[in-house]
């Protein structure tokens, strides 16, 4: 079958990540001795600086980790809403969604303690070994890809007229990072190298005592003041009012990273682990369990046809059940009796309804907005299309990426693996804090203003999240992580690729994961989407121009509406694997976007 590129195999490590500096600088901390989770420290704090406009440090990461001979854990890098935030209190501003930008949008950040709790647990190397990378690429500068440019324009009447604290970074004497002119962000190196200075000075020379005075120092030092004075400044959002936010300095030094058991699902032999039902992963399990017996021909319209509807299904009750807030019935709603009901809504023809099940009986709950949108109303948003900043930046409707998340998967030569997609903080979310380099995240945007929804805005509590690792194992040993950006698009994309790796052929006895990831992908929005405006577009199907024309034509007689986007257009895909039997890994990355790369040896 065509691929772009081989499926890497080697003994040493695998690295696969949605920028190739983040990905080298992985690897070169596996060559000097660490470990998986060292590595991916390493990377995620590159992603940070060469891939702004798609996470940041004030952001949040979930983490699913395997280490060698241990348990699969999540530890989740997602903060809570600031005590605060309350439904209350923005429904006291005139709000009915929450700002998709600004401080009110900002959750308490989690993905530098995730990273750090990570570091301490399972790494071996020092905070300065690990943040040397992101460092260097700060104070010295990299050629940025092209996509960070243009987002930063997408954005310059805001920074220039009211986010003039992100103008100083992304628009230097009036220019936007440009490809193959170094861009640098001094304030941001400035902000590693005091906590590290401030770090060695308190914690001495042990490595657990540095990271624990790093992390005080981002919940209670210098690092935290800044925040809070950032969340108390006005700053226009996209409600087009000025706010100022609800993060306070006890938000900040109450919280810490979390370990979790995973959600499972056992699958044809496999055992799939995603983060619990405060996360979008659960629908991805559900998906699963949707699946027939006996599926159609790979590829085929009726294939692609079972797997569209099945997502629906999912993402209804993703809308009904999951959050926070309230307990999630997962076990129900992965149960056969359940899914064998399910399994008969679909039909031959594609649905245009959201159709919510009644797990163990019980009455799903939708809120206003979501019910507006299904019935093909505008919304309490009051608009039906992108304003600028607003939201994630994910997947227009005509298949054209513009960018939005990040992922890793790093295996090593002991078999410790683990998947992680950093998101939140980009450069398009909130004003930068000046004396910081990066802004605030806005993942609150996901969480309902209507009262005692599973994703009720609640404080203490996580807004759900569509960040979704995956890490999958076969006979109870971890074999495959992977995941990709695409906000409610990853676990479409990664079913999708999942089924390839599953369901094909395979590679020099292992695992095809470069021709999963090729082979050409699909998504539907046809359900409440998780980012401001919060829009849905019934019946709808984007798929990749090299999908087969016969299929693509049947699928429109099944009824979807079907946009033909550009032939590369769908998923950020990255994946690692490990065969237990021989200790031979493996890595791809996707070739869309022209910047994800696996390497290893």
């Amino acid at each position: 079958m065509f691929t772009t590129r081989p499926t890497l195999q080697g003994t040493f490590g695998m690295v696969s990540s949605t920028h190739w500096l983040a990905s080298q600088s992985a690897m070169a901390v596996l060559e000097d001795g660490g470990n998986a989770f060292d590595a991916a420290v390493a990377a995620g704090f590159v992603l940070h600086v060469v891939e702004p406009h798609l996470n940041g440090p004030g952001g949040e990461v979930p983490i699913i980790l395997a280490p060698a001979g241990g348990e699969v854990r999540v530890l989740s890098g997602q903060g809570p809403a600031p005590a605060g935030a309350s439904v209350g209190h923005y429904r006291s501003l005139g709000l009915a969604l929450v700002p998709g930008t600004g401080p009110l949008a900002a959750a308490v950040p989690g993905a530098f303690d995730a990273w750090m709790t990570l570091l301490r647990d399972h790494g071996t190397k020092t905070l300065a070994e690990v943040l040397r990378f992101a460092i260097g690429y700060a104070e010295d500068g990299h050629a940025p890809v092209e996509r960070v440019g243009k987002t930063v324009e997408t954005v310059r009447a805001l920074f220039e007229q009211e986010w003039t604290s992100s103008a100083e970074v992304y628009l230097k004497d009036g220019r936007s990072p440009q490809p193959g002119e170094l861009f640098r962000n001094p304030a941001l190196a400035a902000t590693w190298r005091r906590l590290i200075a401030e770090a060695e000075q308190t914690g001495g020379a042990d490595r657990t005592a540095q990271i624990e005075a790093a992390r005080t120092v981002w919940r209670e030092g210098f690092i935290a003041e800044a925040l809070v004075r950032q969340a108390a400044r006005p700053t226009l959002d996209t409600s087009g009012e000025h706010h100022t936010g609800t993060l306070t300095a006890a938000d900040l030094a109450a919280h810490c990273a979390s370990y979790e058991e995973p959600a499972r699902y056992e699958w044809n032999g496999w055992t799939v682990c995603k983060a619990g039902g405060w996360s979008q992963g659960p629908a991805f399990l559900q998906q699963l369990a949707l699946l027939p017996p006996e599926l159609p021909a790979y590829g085929s319209a009726p294939y692609v046809h079972r797997l569209v509807e099945g997502c629906k299904l999912a993402m209804a009750d993703r809308e009904a059940w999951y959050g926070d807030a309230r307990e999630v019935p997962l076990d129900a709603l992965l149960s056969e009796e359940y899914n064998a009901g399910r399994r008969s809504l679909i039909g031959d023809s594609a649905s245009y309804a959201l159709r919510p099940g009644s797990p163990e009986g019980r009455e799903p709950v939708l809120s206003a907005h979501a019910r507006a949108v299904a019935a093909g109303e505008r919304g309490l948003a009051g608009q039906d299309g992108p304003v600028a900043g607003a939201g994630e930046p994910t997947v227009a409707k005509d298949g054209a990426t513009r960018g939005d998340t990040c992922h890793l998967d790093i295996v090593d030569r002991w078999g410790n693996m683990i998947a992680a997609t950093p998101s939140g903080g980009w450069l398009q979310s909130n004003p930068v804090v000046p004396e910081l380099g990066f802004p605030l995240g806005t993942r609150l945007q996901m969480a309902w203003l209507d009262e005692g929804l599973p994703n009720t805005l609640t404080p203490g509590r996580r807004p759900r999240t569509t960040l979704s690792p995956s890490l999958a194992l076969r006979e109870g040993v971890p074999v495959l992580a992977f995941g990709t950006p695409g906000g409610d698009q990853q676990d479409q994309w990664q079913l999708h690729f999942f089924l390839a790796v599953a369901l094909r052929e395979r590679v020099r006895g292992g695992l095809d994961l470069q021709g999963a990831i090729d082979a050409p992908n699909w998504h539907t929005d046809a359900f409440p989407g998780s980012f401001y405006p919060r829009a849905m577009t019934p019946g709808s199907l984007t798929v990749e121009e090299r999908m087969d024309e016969e299929t693509v034509a049947e699928l429109r007689r099944l009824g979807h509406e079907v946009t033909v986007g550009e032939p590369w257009s769908e998923g950020r895909l990255c994946a690692v694997a490990r065969d237990p039997r021989t200790g031979v890994l493996s890595a791809a990355a996707n070739p869309r976007g022209m910047q994800g790369y696996a390497v290893g040896r």
